[in-house]
């Protein structure tokens, strides 16, 4: 079974031509310029209709792009604070024994 029908074929052949003509316009009105775009929405108004075309492919939800380094060594060397988390241990048992009992 064919994966595009010949409707959907039209469509996108009939967007493409637009596209070269410089008439083809996205939904922002904006002239397309774009040859993968144009057979977007080709494919986008032969659904519309009706036509058998494959469902939207669904968005990749990975994790975001790293973000640049930074080279180390260049400029004057900053000292890192001390952590505050050290001292988690004696806080805590200081506030168990503040505590009200109340029943």
């Amino acid at each position: 079974m064919a994966k595009y029908s010949k409707k959907a074929g039209q469509k996108v052949e009939k967007a493409m031509h637009e596209k070269k003509k410089g008439s083809l316009k996205s939904g922002s009105g904006k002239k397309v310029k774009s040859k993968k775009q144009a057979i977007a929405i080709g494919l986008s108004e032969a659904r519309k209709e009706g036509a058998q075309v494959p469902k939207k492919a669904a968005k990749k939800r990975g994790r975001p792009a790293k973000k640049s380094v930074t080279k180390k060594g260049t400029g004057a060397a900053k000292k890192s604070a001390p952590k505050k988390g050290t001292n988690k241990a004696k806080k805590s048992t200081a506030k168990k024994a503040g505590r009200k009992r109340s029943l």
